[in-house]
């Protein structure tokens, strides 16, 4: 991606003094950043929904989350469209998602990522919206933590990026879901059927990174959050009308 975590750290108030070099071990935790910025996107929506239409309220909510993280998330589902879009092997591909200007692929990938939310928050009832936006960041983040377990890092030992690669254990991986999914338990019991197409959708992800490029990057743990919180968001709709 094209800033530096420290940069994208300096979002949030945190120690002025931080060891860079555990951060990769703190992936474990992001899940519970997901209740963090979920949950302030749940406040914002809220709030917004006292003075404004549901769709205003929406908006502002999922601008509030891009805000928090920096669009990470974002940038890196923009890089990805880009360089598998556009790039026909595996050196091109990288070449294009570490060029930091956005192109044709990345800018209607964006749009239409953030209009399927868009569309999809304003059609759930109001009651349930805050919820959702938790759960959808909560158990997205589970995402990235499932590629990094499965494969390897994509640019090799040369990448200045390689230092913070970590592949978390199985009981690290089993406590960030236990984490990601403690969310689900404040929707109906038939909402926890959202996550199965959002794992399946990481599944299939992780399957073409490695068929293309051997295997993840930076950008490829971001697109897959966004991807997965998109279906989270999808499957719930439809099962709305089971309830």
């Amino acid at each position: 991606m094209s800033q530096s975590v420290g940069n994208r750290c300096d979002r949030l108030p945190h120690p002025p003094a931080l060891d860079y070099k555990r951060l990769p071990q703190a992936a474990v935790y992001l899940p519970l950043v997901g209740w963090l910025v979920g949950g302030i996107c749940a406040l914002v929506f809220y709030l917004a929904g006292l003075l404004w239409p549901q769709a205003t309220a929406v908006i502002l909510a999922l601008t509030a989350g891009i805000l928090l993280t920096g669009a990470l998330h974002e940038d890196g589902f923009a890089d990805v469209c880009d360089g598998f879009g556009g790039g026909m092997n595996k050196q091109r591909i990288l070449e294009i998602m570490k060029d930091s200007h956005i192109g044709v692929y990345g800018f209607i990938g964006l749009l239409l990522i953030l209009l399927l939310k868009i569309s999809v928050l304003i059609a759930m009832p109001t009651t349930i919206v805050p919820l959702a936006l938790l759960a959808g960041h909560s158990i997205s983040r589970l995402s990235p933590l499932l590629l990094m377990q499965r494969y390897t890092y994509a640019r090799g030992n040369d990448s200045k990026a390689s230092g913070a690669v970590y592949q978390p254990n199985f009981r690290e991986l089993t406590f960030a879901a236990v984490i990601a999914l403690l969310p689900l338990a404040l929707l109906p019991a038939v909402c926890a059927l959202a996550i199965i197409p959002a794992l399946l959708a990481t599944v299939l992800l992780g399957h073409y990174f490695y068929r293309r490029i051997d295997g993840y990057t930076g950008d490829c743990l971001g697109a897959s959050q966004q991807v997965a919180e998109t279906i989270f968001y999808l499957s719930m709709s439809a099962l709305w009308i089971f309830i």
